[in-house]
């Protein structure tokens, strides 16, 4: 037990403050000898001495200079330049104009992705006689067109 310097209680020898006022202690710790010479061993890394490389530099392949562009752009250069479409739009959609049948609106319809009929059918048939796979007829869907404007089925 260490007495401590400012208020003299007992403290622990391996302490450096005293746990009652926080004075540190000003004595050293004696250095054991080690009577076998072990040394620590080296912190875990990835790489092992076998796969470390060596100090040599690194092949390299010939780059070729970045040459200026010396032309502008013209169109009358690119005469077989035209821009790709931003977007396809289904072919029966392209010649016709669309108008709802229920609000006359003229925006096109929006294609939503559904569980057909069938696949209700499938759903209700299977849950009755085979449970385990009664979700299978959930994965049956079709393409349906809706109005964008009155929200009801179209085609």
């Amino acid at each position: 037990m260490n007495p401590c310097q400012n208020c003299g209680k007992l403290n622990t020898p391996e302490t450096n403050f005293c746990r009652f006022c926080g004075t540190k202690f000003n004595f050293q710790k004696p250095v054991m000898n080690n009577p076998f010479d072990y040394s620590a061993p080296r912190p875990y890394a990835w790489k092992t001495d076998e796969f470390q490389t060596q100090n040599e530099a690194r092949s390299q392949r010939p780059t070729e200079p970045v040459k200026p562009l010396t032309e502008q752009f013209t169109p009358a250069a690119h005469q077989n330049f035209q821009p790709a479409p931003l977007m396809y739009q289904p072919t029966w959609q392209m010649g016709q104009p669309f108008r709802c049948p229920h609000c006359m609106s003229q925006y096109l319809p929006r294609v939503e992705r559904r569980i057909s009929t069938a696949g209700w059918i499938t759903f209700a048939v299977l849950l009755v006689f085979f449970f385990p796979l009664f979700w299978i007829g959930l994965l049956i869907k079709e393409d349906v067109q809706v109005c964008q404007s009155c929200q009801t089925k179209v085609g």
